[in-house]
């Protein structure tokens, strides 16, 4: 089993979680994450006082996969997230040892 984290741009929420579900992946989680990565914020102009944003609104998705979808469930994430622009985000992939759901008691990829 992988755990797959995607740190990606928020306007592509939806396409990804319509590519996910397009490939049989039932459940992620989303989170509102800020950072930075190689563009090291942006400059932005208010009410003519120039400022700048350290840290950029991103989103980051975390899903659980068995081991024989996860390479199609990172090109799903990949292809979906992509505008070709720097800060596109990261894919970070983790071996998951165990999952339990809680409701049924069910373990590992029948709790997926």
């Amino acid at each position: 089993m992988k755990l797959i984290e995607a740190v990606i741009k928020p306007f592509k929420l939806d396409e990804v979680r319509t590519a996910l579900t397009e490939i049989g992946v039932q459940g992620l989680t989303v989170s509102e994450a800020r950072g930075f990565g190689r563009q090291k914020g942006q400059t932005e102009i208010y009410r003519g006082a120039e400022y700048e944003i350290s840290f950029l609104p991103k989103i980051r998705i975390e899903v659980a996969v068995s081991d024989d979808v996860a390479d199609q469930t990172i090109e799903a994430i990949r292809n979906a997230a992509s505008t070709g622009q720097i800060g596109d985000g990261k894919i970070f992939v983790f071996d998951m040892e165990k999952a339990v759901r809680i409701r049924t008691g069910e373990t590992d990829n029948d709790a997926l």
